[in-house]
């Protein structure tokens, strides 16, 4: 449907077509970005463009200004293409300026940038302390307390865990190997690791070599959320939320929560 892949030259393009191809490879870039971690937590997407006066005609053409959501249209085919797992309600904003927005995501070739729009934080995700309860499987805790001070919390099976290159590491939330509960069995030595984001000021899930296909898996399953979002990436997190439960392996489930059940430390 587009030629999307040959970008070899840093050229700017300069016909409508090339724009619009070139703007939809961008957007669709920073959308797989998104995958793994956060892409079913996109609220909306703004499109700002800061073109010259002259050249403002090309990209009301490239975006169909004259059609109401053809371009949003164009973005979801890309997304259903690429098995982009959008929510079912997000919204595209085109938006042309003078300047670009500090902060936005800019393209390389033209003057023009990505604003992702994410749901807004809860007060009670401002606190750097949080709790994991063991909902399902059988861990040393059944209940964890973490906190921003404790840096990377690893996540596995055993408490001490060797690598293939003879590594070993701690997990500081761990399955025991030898429980006779089935969800451990599923869960990996090396699977996933939780570590504090100050600038987004939330508690970041990313998965470990693992915890991703073709070995087992991180799963999260928000309350808010119809279907869960699958961390296939170790490079990408994913920001816990109040009441989410964090699915490792099978059937393992961890619950994050800003209040306590019981009174437990890591």
């Amino acid at each position: 449907m587009f030629n999307l892949f040959n970008k070899n030259t840093p050229d700017k393009p300069r016909d409508i077509k090339a724009i619009r191809e070139a703007m939809l490879f961008f957007i669709k870039q920073e959308m797989q970005k998104m995958e793994g971690g956060e892409g079913r937590s996109i609220k909306g997407l703004q499109l700002c463009i800061a073109c010259l006066p002259e050249e403002r005609y090309l990209y009301d053409a490239a975006v169909f200004s004259a059609e109401e959501n053809r371009f949003k249209q164009e973005l979801q085919r890309l997304a259903d293409d690429f098995a982009i797992d959008l929510p079912e309600r997000w919204t595209l904003d085109i938006a042309f300026l003078d300047e670009l927005p500090e902060g936005a995501v800019k393209m390389d070739q033209l003057d023009v940038a990505l604003c992702i729009k994410m749901p807004e934080i809860t007060i009670t995700q401002k606190s750097d302390t949080a709790f994991l309860r063991v909902l399902n499987g059988e861990a040393e805790q059944q209940e964890y307390t973490i906190s921003a001070a404790d840096g990377r919390i690893n996540i596995g099976r055993e408490r001490l865990a060797q690598d293939q290159d003879g590594f070993v590491r701690e997990n500081h939330i761990a399955f025991p190997d030898g429980s006779s509960n089935q969800a451990n069995k599923y869960v990996s030595r090396q699977h996933a690791h939780i570590i504090w984001n100050e600038e987004s000021a939330a508690f970041m899930l990313f998965a470990d070599d693992g915890g991703v296909p073709p070995r087992n898996k991180v799963k999260v399953k928000s309350p808010s959320e119809h279907n869960p979002v699958k961390l296939t990436f170790t490079e990408l997190g994913h920001a816990l939320q109040e009441g989410d439960q964090i699915i490792l392996g099978e059937s393992a489930v961890l619950e994050f929560s800003y209040s306590s059940h019981q009174s437990a430390t890591v």
